[in-house]
């Protein structure tokens, strides 16, 4: 679970980032969230269109995705959104620390 500071410690990163893949008719395939799991090990924030022929919603599809891949919703502008998930096996980002 992130903390505000962390969150938007990561819309930080993410605001220069462009999509790195997208959503179309077909929603959350099984393929898709395969392709979206190895994406989030390699780089742990990604960021993904919806396509506007999808008519899926940008905050409900974000977050199932998330529930699925175990990853933490960032957030959602318009028909793209962020997740994050912290690297099994190399860890590069470093959030900052919640204060206790």
């Amino acid at each position: 679970m992130l903390t505000g500071k962390q969150r938007s410690y990561l819309k930080g990163l993410a605001n220069t980032e462009k999509p790195i893949t997208q959503i179309g008719k077909a929603g959350l395939t099984e393929s898709f969230l395969e392709q979206l799991d190895l994406a989030l090990e390699a780089r742990e924030l990604v960021k993904i269109s919806i396509l506007e022929t999808a008519l899926l919603d940008t905050k409900e599809t974000a977050n199932e995705a998330a529930g699925l891949l175990k990853a933490d919703f960032v957030q959602a502008i318009g028909n793209r959104f962020v997740l994050f998930r912290r690297s099994k096996n190399n860890p590069k980002i470093q959030l900052p620390r919640p204060k206790n």
